[in-house]
Protein backbone atom coordinates (compact mmCIF):
# COMPACT_ATOMS: atom_id res chain seq x y z
CA UNK A 1 0.00 0.00 0.00
CA UNK A 2 1.41 3.47 -0.90
CA UNK A 3 2.68 5.45 2.12
CA UNK A 4 0.33 8.36 1.45
CA UNK A 5 -2.69 6.04 1.43
CA UNK A 6 -1.54 4.45 4.69
CA UNK A 7 -1.21 7.94 6.19
CA UNK A 8 -4.68 8.91 4.94
CA UNK A 9 -6.31 5.79 6.41
CA UNK A 10 -4.61 6.33 9.77
CA UNK A 11 -5.66 9.96 9.90
CA UNK A 12 -9.29 9.13 9.03
CA UNK A 13 -9.43 6.44 11.71
CA UNK A 14 -7.89 8.84 14.24
CA UNK A 15 -10.45 11.51 13.33
CA UNK A 16 -13.33 9.04 13.76
CA UNK A 17 -11.94 7.86 17.11
CA UNK A 18 -11.58 11.46 18.28
CA UNK A 19 -15.14 12.23 17.22
CA UNK A 20 -16.46 9.19 19.10
CA UNK A 21 -14.55 10.04 22.30
CA UNK A 22 -15.65 13.68 22.28
CA UNK A 23 -19.31 12.86 21.59
CA UNK A 24 -19.22 10.25 24.36
CA UNK A 25 -18.01 12.95 26.74
CA UNK A 26 -20.69 15.34 25.51
CA UNK A 27 -23.43 12.79 26.09
CA UNK A 28 -21.95 11.91 29.47
CA UNK A 29 -22.44 15.56 30.40
CA UNK A 30 -26.06 15.31 29.27
CA UNK A 31 -26.62 12.34 31.60
CA UNK A 32 -26.38 14.73 34.54
CA UNK A 33 -29.92 15.80 33.60
CA UNK A 34 -32.85 13.48 34.42
CA UNK A 35 -34.25 11.06 31.79
CA UNK A 36 -37.32 13.26 31.31
CA UNK A 37 -35.15 16.13 30.05
CA UNK A 38 -33.13 13.85 27.75
CA UNK A 39 -36.35 12.41 26.31
CA UNK A 40 -37.09 15.83 24.81
CA UNK A 41 -34.10 15.32 22.48
CA UNK A 42 -36.26 12.89 20.53
CA UNK A 43 -39.59 14.70 20.49
CA UNK A 44 -41.01 15.32 16.99
CA UNK A 45 -42.55 18.64 15.88
CA UNK A 46 -45.64 19.66 17.78
CA UNK A 47 -44.81 17.61 20.87
CA UNK A 48 -42.17 19.83 22.47
CA UNK A 49 -42.55 22.30 25.29
CA UNK A 50 -44.12 22.17 28.70
CA UNK A 51 -47.47 20.80 27.46
CA UNK A 52 -45.99 17.42 26.65
CA UNK A 53 -47.78 14.80 28.73
CA UNK A 54 -45.97 12.49 31.11
CA UNK A 55 -47.21 9.50 29.12
CA UNK A 56 -45.48 10.77 25.97
CA UNK A 57 -42.25 11.44 27.86
CA UNK A 58 -42.36 8.00 29.48
CA UNK A 59 -42.89 6.45 26.07
CA UNK A 60 -39.73 8.09 24.71
CA UNK A 61 -37.77 7.08 27.80
CA UNK A 62 -38.74 3.48 27.16
CA UNK A 63 -38.27 3.68 23.39
CA UNK A 64 -34.72 5.09 23.58
CA UNK A 65 -33.73 3.19 26.75
CA UNK A 66 -32.99 6.38 28.68
CA UNK A 67 -33.06 4.47 31.95
CA UNK A 68 -30.51 1.93 30.66
CA UNK A 69 -26.71 1.98 31.22
CA UNK A 70 -24.67 4.77 29.64
CA UNK A 71 -23.27 2.91 26.58
CA UNK A 72 -26.72 1.72 25.52
CA UNK A 73 -28.10 5.26 25.79
CA UNK A 74 -25.13 6.62 23.84
CA UNK A 75 -25.66 4.11 21.03
CA UNK A 76 -29.34 5.06 20.70
CA UNK A 77 -28.42 8.76 20.75
CA UNK A 78 -25.91 8.29 17.90
CA UNK A 79 -28.54 6.41 15.92
CA UNK A 80 -30.95 9.28 16.46
CA UNK A 81 -28.33 11.73 15.16
CA UNK A 82 -28.03 9.73 11.95
CA UNK A 83 -31.75 9.16 11.44
CA UNK A 84 -33.68 12.07 12.90
CA UNK A 85 -31.87 15.27 11.87
CA UNK A 86 -30.35 15.68 15.36
CA UNK A 87 -33.62 16.09 17.21
CA UNK A 88 -36.36 18.71 17.15
CA UNK A 89 -35.75 22.09 18.81
CA UNK A 90 -38.89 23.63 20.37
CA UNK A 91 -37.37 27.13 20.50
CA UNK A 92 -36.18 27.05 16.88
CA UNK A 93 -39.38 25.27 15.83
CA UNK A 94 -37.24 23.18 13.46
CA UNK A 95 -35.04 20.15 13.42
CA UNK A 96 -31.55 21.06 14.61
CA UNK A 97 -29.43 19.86 11.67
CA UNK A 98 -31.36 21.79 8.95
CA UNK A 99 -31.20 24.88 11.18
CA UNK A 100 -27.42 24.55 11.44
CA UNK A 101 -26.94 23.87 7.73
CA UNK A 102 -29.14 26.84 6.80
CA UNK A 103 -26.78 29.17 8.69
CA UNK A 104 -23.53 27.48 7.69
CA UNK A 105 -22.84 29.66 4.59
CA UNK A 106 -22.55 32.78 6.78
CA UNK A 107 -20.03 31.11 9.09
CA UNK A 108 -18.18 29.49 6.20
CA UNK A 109 -17.87 32.77 4.30
CA UNK A 110 -16.41 34.56 7.32
CA UNK A 111 -13.95 31.72 8.05
CA UNK A 112 -12.79 31.42 4.42
CA UNK A 113 -12.22 35.16 3.99
CA UNK A 114 -10.28 35.25 7.27
CA UNK A 115 -8.02 32.39 6.13
CA UNK A 116 -7.58 33.92 2.68
CA UNK A 117 -6.43 37.13 4.35
CA UNK A 118 -4.22 35.83 7.14
CA UNK A 119 -2.31 33.04 5.38
CA UNK A 120 -0.62 35.01 2.54
CA UNK A 121 -0.15 38.09 4.73
CA UNK A 122 1.33 36.04 7.57
CA UNK A 123 3.72 34.17 5.28
CA UNK A 124 4.77 37.27 3.34
CA UNK A 125 5.30 39.53 6.36
CA UNK A 126 7.18 36.83 8.26
CA UNK A 127 9.42 36.05 5.28
CA UNK A 128 10.31 39.67 4.60
CA UNK A 129 10.83 40.43 8.29
CA UNK A 130 13.01 37.38 8.91
CA UNK A 131 15.05 37.83 5.72
CA UNK A 132 16.01 41.39 6.65
CA UNK A 133 16.01 41.47 10.48
CA UNK A 134 16.53 44.61 12.52
CA UNK A 135 15.44 46.87 9.68
CA UNK A 136 12.48 49.26 9.52
CA UNK A 137 9.97 46.67 8.26
CA UNK A 138 11.10 44.12 10.85
CA UNK A 139 10.72 46.58 13.73
CA UNK A 140 7.26 47.64 12.51
CA UNK A 141 6.14 44.04 12.01
CA UNK A 142 7.27 42.90 15.44
CA UNK A 143 5.57 45.85 17.12
CA UNK A 144 2.24 45.28 15.37
CA UNK A 145 2.47 41.50 15.84
CA UNK A 146 3.08 41.94 19.56
CA UNK A 147 -0.05 44.08 19.85
CA UNK A 148 -2.01 41.60 17.71
CA UNK A 149 -1.11 38.58 19.84
CA UNK A 150 -1.73 40.49 23.08
CA UNK A 151 -5.23 41.76 22.25
CA UNK A 152 -8.19 39.39 22.81
CA UNK A 153 -10.50 39.26 19.77
CA UNK A 154 -13.56 40.57 21.64
CA UNK A 155 -11.56 43.60 22.84
CA UNK A 156 -10.36 44.21 19.28
CA UNK A 157 -13.97 43.96 18.08
CA UNK A 158 -15.06 46.64 20.55
CA UNK A 159 -12.22 48.93 19.42
CA UNK A 160 -13.02 48.44 15.73
CA UNK A 161 -16.73 49.07 16.29
CA UNK A 162 -15.95 52.22 18.25
CA UNK A 163 -13.62 53.62 15.57
CA UNK A 164 -15.02 52.45 12.22
CA UNK A 165 -18.74 52.19 13.01
CA UNK A 166 -19.60 54.65 15.75
CA UNK A 167 -17.09 57.43 14.97
CA UNK A 168 -16.35 57.11 11.24
CA UNK A 169 -19.46 55.28 10.02
CA UNK A 170 -17.46 53.35 7.40
CA UNK A 171 -18.43 49.79 8.28
CA UNK A 172 -21.41 48.40 10.09
CA UNK A 173 -22.59 45.20 11.80
CA UNK A 174 -24.87 42.72 10.08
CA UNK A 175 -24.45 41.29 6.59
CA UNK A 176 -25.86 44.12 4.44
CA UNK A 177 -27.39 47.57 4.62
CA UNK A 178 -31.15 47.53 5.27
CA UNK A 179 -32.12 48.70 1.76
CA UNK A 180 -30.20 45.83 0.14
CA UNK A 181 -31.50 43.06 2.41
CA UNK A 182 -34.95 43.22 0.76
CA UNK A 183 -33.41 42.70 -2.67
CA UNK A 184 -32.06 39.30 -1.62
CA UNK A 185 -35.63 37.95 -1.45
CA UNK A 186 -36.63 39.39 -4.83
CA UNK A 187 -37.12 37.12 -7.83
CA UNK A 188 -34.25 38.80 -9.67
CA UNK A 189 -31.64 37.65 -7.13
CA UNK A 190 -30.86 33.92 -7.15
CA UNK A 191 -29.20 32.22 -4.19
CA UNK A 192 -26.57 29.69 -5.21
CA UNK A 193 -24.32 29.16 -2.19
CA UNK A 194 -25.74 31.35 0.59
CA UNK A 195 -22.46 33.27 0.70
CA UNK A 196 -23.19 36.86 -0.31
CA UNK A 197 -19.78 37.57 -1.83
CA UNK A 198 -20.09 34.65 -4.24
CA UNK A 199 -23.82 34.94 -4.94
CA UNK A 200 -23.55 38.65 -5.68
CA UNK A 201 -20.83 37.93 -8.24
CA UNK A 202 -22.90 35.18 -9.88
CA UNK A 203 -25.86 37.57 -10.05
CA UNK A 204 -23.73 40.42 -11.39
CA UNK A 205 -24.67 42.61 -8.40
CA UNK A 206 -21.42 44.40 -7.61
CA UNK A 207 -23.22 46.87 -5.34
CA UNK A 208 -24.20 43.96 -3.06
CA UNK A 209 -20.67 42.55 -3.30
CA UNK A 210 -19.07 45.83 -2.19
CA UNK A 211 -21.60 46.30 0.60
CA UNK A 212 -21.13 42.71 1.83
CA UNK A 213 -17.34 43.17 1.89
CA UNK A 214 -17.75 46.40 3.85
CA UNK A 215 -19.80 44.57 6.45
CA UNK A 216 -17.30 41.69 6.56
CA UNK A 217 -14.25 43.95 6.95
CA UNK A 218 -14.38 44.29 10.75
CA UNK A 219 -15.32 40.63 11.52
CA UNK A 220 -12.58 39.35 9.20
CA UNK A 221 -10.02 41.68 10.77
CA UNK A 222 -11.11 40.65 14.26
CA UNK A 223 -10.66 36.98 13.43
CA UNK A 224 -7.45 37.38 11.43
CA UNK A 225 -5.20 39.73 13.41
CA UNK A 226 -4.19 37.33 16.18
CA UNK A 227 -3.56 34.42 13.80
CA UNK A 228 -1.79 36.61 11.24
CA UNK A 229 0.60 37.80 13.96
CA UNK A 230 1.21 34.25 15.22
CA UNK A 231 1.83 32.85 11.74
CA UNK A 232 4.09 35.78 10.84
CA UNK A 233 6.21 35.43 13.98
CA UNK A 234 6.70 31.69 13.46
CA UNK A 235 7.55 32.23 9.79
CA UNK A 236 10.05 34.94 10.77
CA UNK A 237 11.79 32.68 13.30
CA UNK A 238 11.92 29.81 10.79
CA UNK A 239 13.36 31.87 7.95
CA UNK A 240 16.02 33.39 10.20
CA UNK A 241 17.30 29.90 10.93
CA UNK A 242 16.94 28.84 7.29
CA UNK A 243 18.71 31.73 5.56
CA UNK A 244 22.15 30.69 6.84
CA UNK A 245 21.93 27.08 5.67
CA UNK A 246 24.26 25.73 3.03
CA UNK A 247 21.79 25.50 0.17
CA UNK A 248 20.88 29.19 0.55
CA UNK A 249 24.55 30.22 0.72
CA UNK A 250 25.32 28.07 -2.31
CA UNK A 251 22.44 29.59 -4.26
CA UNK A 252 23.69 33.07 -3.43
CA UNK A 253 27.18 32.10 -4.62
CA UNK A 254 25.70 30.95 -7.95
CA UNK A 255 24.16 34.38 -8.42
CA UNK A 256 20.52 33.48 -7.78
CA UNK A 257 18.48 36.66 -7.38
CA UNK A 258 17.33 37.50 -3.85
CA UNK A 259 13.62 37.52 -4.76
CA UNK A 260 13.95 34.03 -6.23
CA UNK A 261 15.79 32.87 -3.10
CA UNK A 262 13.01 34.14 -0.87
CA UNK A 263 9.91 33.07 -2.81
CA UNK A 264 11.15 29.88 -4.49
CA UNK A 265 13.67 28.33 -2.09
CA UNK A 266 13.16 29.75 1.40
CA UNK A 267 9.35 29.69 1.17
CA UNK A 268 9.32 25.94 0.62
CA UNK A 269 11.38 25.41 3.77
CA UNK A 270 8.97 27.36 5.98
CA UNK A 271 5.78 25.78 4.63
CA UNK A 272 5.90 22.72 6.94
CA UNK A 273 5.99 24.60 10.28
CA UNK A 274 3.71 27.26 8.85
CA UNK A 275 1.11 24.67 7.85
CA UNK A 276 1.11 23.36 11.42
CA UNK A 277 0.45 26.89 12.65
CA UNK A 278 -2.23 27.35 9.98
CA UNK A 279 -3.97 24.20 11.21
CA UNK A 280 -4.06 25.45 14.78
CA UNK A 281 -5.19 28.89 13.57
CA UNK A 282 -7.95 27.39 11.44
CA UNK A 283 -9.24 25.33 14.38
CA UNK A 284 -9.10 28.40 16.60
CA UNK A 285 -10.98 30.43 14.00
CA UNK A 286 -13.76 27.83 13.88
CA UNK A 287 -14.18 27.89 17.65
CA UNK A 288 -13.76 31.68 17.96
CA UNK A 289 -15.94 32.62 15.01
CA UNK A 290 -19.16 32.18 16.99
CA UNK A 291 -18.29 35.00 19.41
CA UNK A 292 -17.44 37.28 16.49
CA UNK A 293 -20.74 36.44 14.79
CA UNK A 294 -22.65 37.43 17.92
CA UNK A 295 -20.74 40.71 18.35
CA UNK A 296 -21.28 41.76 14.72
CA UNK A 297 -24.84 40.36 14.43
CA UNK A 298 -24.01 38.12 11.47
CA UNK A 299 -26.63 35.43 12.26
CA UNK A 300 -24.45 32.47 11.39
CA UNK A 301 -24.36 29.11 13.15
CA UNK A 302 -23.97 30.86 16.50
CA UNK A 303 -27.57 32.10 16.19
CA UNK A 304 -28.77 28.55 16.93
CA UNK A 305 -27.23 28.54 20.39
CA UNK A 306 -28.21 32.17 21.08
CA UNK A 307 -31.87 31.65 20.15
CA UNK A 308 -32.09 28.31 21.98
CA UNK A 309 -30.90 29.84 25.26
CA UNK A 310 -33.16 32.91 25.30
CA UNK A 311 -35.82 31.22 27.40
CA UNK A 312 -35.68 27.68 28.77
CA UNK A 313 -32.53 25.72 27.91
CA UNK A 314 -33.01 23.80 24.66
CA UNK A 315 -31.09 20.53 24.98
CA UNK A 316 -31.40 19.37 21.32
CA UNK A 317 -30.09 22.69 19.98
CA UNK A 318 -27.28 22.98 22.53
CA UNK A 319 -26.08 19.42 22.00
CA UNK A 320 -26.46 19.68 18.22
CA UNK A 321 -24.44 22.90 18.19
CA UNK A 322 -21.68 21.23 20.22
CA UNK A 323 -21.53 18.17 17.95
CA UNK A 324 -21.56 20.38 14.84
CA UNK A 325 -18.63 22.44 16.17
CA UNK A 326 -16.64 19.29 16.95
CA UNK A 327 -17.24 17.88 13.47
CA UNK A 328 -16.14 21.15 11.86
CA UNK A 329 -12.88 21.30 13.86
CA UNK A 330 -12.00 17.62 13.39
CA UNK A 331 -12.81 17.74 9.66
CA UNK A 332 -10.72 20.86 9.18
CA UNK A 333 -7.76 19.41 11.09
CA UNK A 334 -7.99 16.23 9.01
CA UNK A 335 -7.94 18.22 5.77
CA UNK A 336 -4.92 20.27 6.87
CA UNK A 337 -3.05 17.17 8.07
CA UNK A 338 -3.55 15.54 4.68
CA UNK A 339 -2.52 18.73 2.88
CA UNK A 340 0.64 19.00 4.98
CA UNK A 341 1.51 15.36 4.28
CA UNK A 342 0.96 15.90 0.55
CA UNK A 343 3.31 18.90 0.51
CA UNK A 344 5.93 17.48 2.89
CA UNK A 345 6.65 13.70 2.69
CA UNK A 346 8.59 13.89 5.96
CA UNK A 347 5.32 14.43 7.84
CA UNK A 348 3.71 11.19 6.70
CA UNK A 349 6.97 9.26 7.17
CA UNK A 350 7.14 10.35 10.81
CA UNK A 351 3.54 9.27 11.37
CA UNK A 352 4.07 5.87 9.74
CA UNK A 353 7.17 5.23 11.87
CA UNK A 354 5.19 5.73 15.08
Amino acid sequence: MPPFLQFLIRRILLALASLMIITMLLYAGMMITPPEARARLYLPPGKGGERTTEAVIDGYIEKYHLDEPYLIQYAYWVRSLLKESWGYSPTLNKYVLPSLLQRTPVTLELALLSLILLVPLGLASGLISGWRPRQAFDHAFRSVAFIGTSTPPFILAMVLLSIFYINLGWFGPGRLDAELIYELSSSSFRTYTGMLTIDSLLNGRFDILINALQHLAMPVMTLSVFHWATLGRITRATIMGEKNKEYIIAAKARGVRENRLIWRHALRAVLAPSLTTMGLSAASIVTGIFVVEIIYNLKGVSEVIVVSMRSAPDAPAALGFAVYSVIMVIGLMLFLDVLQAALDPRVREEVLKA
